[in-house]
């Protein structure tokens, strides 16, 4: 018993003796040169890697530093910097061979600058084979795919951007960067984990496969992940105020690259969503379930299937969307068939447009045939709208059109009843117009007439009304019924001014008697 906790002692001393002293016996520096090379001719960038540490105990190397040059072509910053880098090594041809053969590497708070050309290509495209080596390095012509394989590599509390090369645009920036890849190599699909934080709120995690990494454009490397985001703050951001865009927005949903086109399928769900510079966040929140392909290069794409759901009120969105330098133009049409209005009116403010104060929106049918062209930061909207059997509560047509409601002789409640409203509609950051009214109020008007609704929500309309009914004004001109009583409306949308034209009105009045009594 004796003789084996001697033996156990002395293998200790010996195991402690060769932990302290290797790291004097050998310097991890020797191999500094080596790794630079292998790395820089891996990545076809060049590598500089700070001073090498052995520790024993882990089983580990670590560097202070760690930069990757960027593509000449974007940027003469580093494309990457790691305030430290911790490599996992086989001890024992580290050893007994002086080979550094590494199983893991682990990046701590790197910096990570990814910068697209106006042409759409990324600085990243060149990693692995598409630069010029630096003079020193060589690579074999036969070997055209990068050659490196670990099995683990880790990114901890990194920090990566997405820019436009000279763009003017804020960056778009991913905080606290967490990312794990298994059993990487260039040459074949590896898994990998992805966590981070959007500056200015919100999170992201992508869980998926990538690879192999195409030689000629890293880009191009095909890859299939599962997409969560949660809380992203359009305005934040940086998404351009001009555009009117602001809200937040969650995604679930599945994303897949064959290396050129971005295939995406999943749900959308925005809150506080607000589509125009002159609008306010919509009430409700609004879904929206996508088949989209995006065209990486060209930077476009085509959605294909676009399912709106506001509450119970259905609609689709289908089109296409092209950058345009640091903005996108969209071709999009939307066709709403029969929606929920209540629910449909909830997202009015989102596109800057206003129902007059107090009033609200119950019950009835909407149907909208729209289409969406030009820049998003200077959208027009052309189409079709329409409402039928509803009711605007809170707003009494009557009293607006007073002198109308006594030609009518009738008293009017303090809501509205409309059988059929419809129109065409124009809408562009320069001010909206509507045209070819139509507008029916059962046993009271029957509107008709166009008119302008300025940025400032400023009304300028030339309307006419049919009335309904007979009173006491039209009986002593021996009419049941006015063929078109003209009124202007002014005011706000908030505030709408109705004022008849007494002349019109008369002249009207007059002719369409006299009319009667000629036949």
């Amino acid at each position: 018993m004796k003789r084996l906790a001697r033996a156990i002692g002395i293998a200790l001393v010996l195991l402690v003796s060769l932990a302290v002293g290797l790291p004097f016996l050998i310097n991890p520096n020797q191999f500094r040169p080596k790794l630079e090379a292998e790395l820089s001719s891996a990545l076809a960038r060049d590598v500089k890697v700070g001073d090498l540490k052995l520790a024993i105990f882990s089983g580990g190397v670590t560097a202070g530093d760690l930069s990757i040059a960027d593509d000449p072509a974007y940027s003469r910053s580093p494309f990457l910097h790691a305030q430290a880098v911790t490599l996992a090594v086989d001890l024992w041809p580290l050893i007994f061979s002086r080979q550094l053969r590494i199983t893991s590497l682990t990046l701590d708070q790197p910096q990570i600058d990814l910068l697209q050309s106006p042409a759409g290509d990324w600085n990243f495209s060149s990693l692995g084979g598409k630069s010029v080596l630096p003079a020193r390095q060589t690579r074999p012509a036969s070997d055209t795919r990068m050659g490196l394989s670990v099995k683990l590599v880790t990114i901890e509390h990194g920090r990566l951007t997405f820019a436009q090369q000279n763009g003017k645009d804020k960056a778009r920036v991913l905080e606290n960067v967490n990312v794990e890849v298994r059993n990487f190599s260039a040459n074949s699909v590896f898994p990998f984990h992805l966590a981070a934080n959007l500056a200015g709120g919100g999170d992201i995690q992508l869980d998926g496969v990538a690879g192999p990494i195409n030689a000629t454009d890293a880009a191009q490397t095909p890859a299939k992940v599962k997409l969560k985001l949660s809380g992203f703050d359009l305005a934040a951001a940086g998404v351009d105020r001009a555009t009117g865009l602001a809200g937040l927005v969650a995604i679930d949903g599945v994303v897949a690259s064959n290396g050129k086109t971005l295939f995406v399928n999943g749900r959308l769900k925005a809150e506080k969503l607000k589509l125009a510079r002159n609008g306010s966040p919509a009430r409700e929140p609004v879904e929206f379930d996508i088949a989209l392909e995006h065209e990486m290069h060209q930077r476009s794409g085509t959605l294909r299937r676009g399912e709106i759901h506001l509450g119970n009120a259905p609609a689709s969105l289908t089109g296409t969307y092209r950058a345009q330098g640091e903005s996108v133009a969209v071709a999009m049409t939307l066709c709403g068939p029969q929606m929920a209005v209540p629910q449909l009116t909830a997202m009015l403010p989102a596109f800057g447009v206003v129902l007059p104060q107090g009033s609200s929106f119950q019950g009835g049918t909407a149907h909208a045939q729209l289409s969406f062209a030009g820049p998003i930061e200077a959208l027009a909207i052309d189409g079709s709208l329409g409402l039928d059997d509803t009711r605007l509560t809170g707003f009494d047509l009557g009293s607006k059109m007073s002198t109308v409601e006594k030609l009518a002789g009738i008293k009017t409640g303090p809501d509205t009843g409309i059988q059929t409203f419809a129109a065409t509609i124009h809408i562009a950051p320069d001010g909206s117009s509507v045209q070819d009214i139509h507008f029916v109020a059962p046993a009271l008007v029957e509107l008709s007439g166009a008119g302008t609704v300025s940025p400032s929500q400023a009304l300028n309309f030339q309307m006419r009304a049919t009335l309904h009914t007979g009173g006491a004004a039209l009986a002593m001109l021996g009419a049941k019924s006015a063929a078109g009583v003209p009124f202007s409306i002014e005011g706000t949308a908030a505030n709408p001014i109705f004022r008849p034209e007494l002349k019109g009105m008369v002249s009207g009045l007059l002719g369409h008697v006299l009319g009667k009594k000629q036949k």
